[in-house]
């Protein structure tokens, strides 16, 4: 029999006051679909290597977590808070894992290194002829390794983006995350991020970072939406990384 939300929010205000673990069982089932969904969205993005049932298993972890941290009287919707936290879990599971070979970390570095260093020389973001030139490599390598390093990228870029409520162009995942004291120095990198983004970015770029990291569309979605294929929205997001990437490394040295 499938409860109503009045069911449901009636065993959330019996849930807080008890802890139940009946209650808490209900919960569970209720919203287990929402870790197989965040699952499934999540594989697109990946390695055909990651399956979709060792996210699911790593996500309840994020399930139960949420549904012990959550606070009915903030006023929050579950399924908003349950989905950063399920997604954290994954994340750090895909981390953990180290699944990014390290010859790809390799030339992801050696990429970011040829950005920041052509971006200072010119004062500009540089473009692809002159990356290319920096690598010494072709156009099309170029896109290849663009491409081989965007689901690496994946990671670093949701857990050190930008705050949800920055004008939606962050990628933090732990949005709801609660959080007593405030870090100066990842404020101040939030800050620079999103002014960089703000100044860097072209419009289409914008939209290509929202819909895919906060709308969570797939790049065939997006495609969609901006009227262009599956494969150049994936070129486009692969340099997008790269950009923002670049620019965290950048920052960092800065700070050293």
């Amino acid at each position: 029999m499938k409860r109503t939300k009045e069911d449901i929010q009636k065993i959330w205000v019996e849930f807080s006051k008890t802890s139940s673990r009946e209650l808490k069982n209900l919960l569970i089932e209720e919203y287990l679909p929402i870790v197989r969904y965040v699952a499934e969205r999540m594989s697109e993005r990946l390695p055909k290597s990651v399956q979709v049932d060792d996210l699911v298993s790593t996500g309840v972890f994020g399930l139960l977590d949420a549904i012990d941290r959550f606070d009915i009287k903030r006023g929050v919707k579950f399924e908003t808070y349950c989905i950063g936290r399920v997604r954290g879990a994954m994340l750090d599971e895909l981390r953990a894992m180290d699944w990014v070979p390290r010859l790809t970390r390799a030339r992801a570095n050696k990429l970011e290194g040829a950005y920041i260093k052509l971006e200072k020389e010119h004062n500009r973001a540089p473009t692809d002829i002159e990356l290319a030139k920096e690598l010494q490599i072709s156009l099309k390598a170029l896109d290849e390794l663009m491409l081989e390093v965007s689901a690496a990228s994946l990671l670093s870029v949701q857990r050190k983006g930008l705050d949800k409520d920055d004008n939606k162009l962050g990628g933090t995942v732990d949005v709801m995350e609660d959080r007593k004291v405030e870090n100066p120095r990842l404020e101040s990198e939030k800050k620079d991020l999103i002014d960089y983004v703000k100044k860097n970015l072209s419009t289409k770029e914008r939209y290509i970072l929202m819909m895919y990291y906060f709308d969570e569309l797939t790049l065939k979605e997006i495609g969609r939406v901006l009227g262009l294929s599956e494969s150049r929205v994936c070129q486009l997001h692969s340099k997008l990384v790269s950009k923002l990437r670049a620019q965290l490394k950048k920052k960092k040295t800065e700070v050293v």
